[in-house]
């Protein structure tokens, strides 16, 4: 049973995870549909908006409750909360601040899609593109801590990942300078 409940566990962080990466983009959109003409920026954003609901309470939030208890009963079904605060258990520890730290993300991404939905724009595109990356920062420390566990240096893990979110942010740079170009 507690492989299966494993299996449902990750079939839900998938499925959130999906919504987490689209839900952005979606947002990103909603906010340049801002720059069309007035029926066509209409038309748009009514789509965006409809297409935001449909994610975000029929996927997203869902796979998210959903992962949520899985992951709760797969951690007491294996006995995991024994090690949580002894060595062996550290990196169980580590990953669920990460995780309340997703939970954190996820409704700073509900925030913004209430605010888009009543027609709210407080963030440019460029700023929401950056958003957009942190659940990919999310997602590559929870896997590599669920992955290899205590094996990982504490040193090395922090020091690959603020190399990878260096990379991702001058990728974004990078990818605005060239839209920049095209569009100038």
């Amino acid at each position: 049973m507690y492989l299966y409940l494993k299996a449902l566990h990750i079939i839900f962080i998938v499925t959130w995870f999906a919504g987490l990466f689209y839900m952005p983009r979606l947002f990103i959109y909603a906010t340049e549909a801002g720059s069309k003409p007035e029926a066509e920026q209409k038309i748009l954003r009514e789509q965006f908006s409809i297409m935001m609901k449909r994610l975000w309470y029929g996927i997203t939030w869902p796979s998210a409750v959903l992962t949520l208890i899985l992951g709760t009963t797969v951690m007491l079904t294996g006995n995991w909360q024994r090690v949580l605060f002894e060595e062996e258990g550290r990196w169980l520890l580590i990953k669920l601040i990460f995780v309340v730290f997703l939970y954190a993300y996820h409704w700073s991404l509900h925030r913004i899609f209430k605010q888009e939905i009543k027609g709210v724009f407080a963030y440019t595109s460029q700023q929401l593109r950056l958003w957009n990356e942190v659940a990919t920062i999310f997602l590559i420390a929870i896997i590599m801590l669920a992955v290899v566990k205590q094996s990982m240096s504490f040193v090395w893990g922090v020091t690959g990942l603020v190399v990878f979110i260096l990379l991702l942010v001058s990728a974004i740079r990078i990818y605005k300078l060239l839209r920049n170009r095209r569009s100038g």
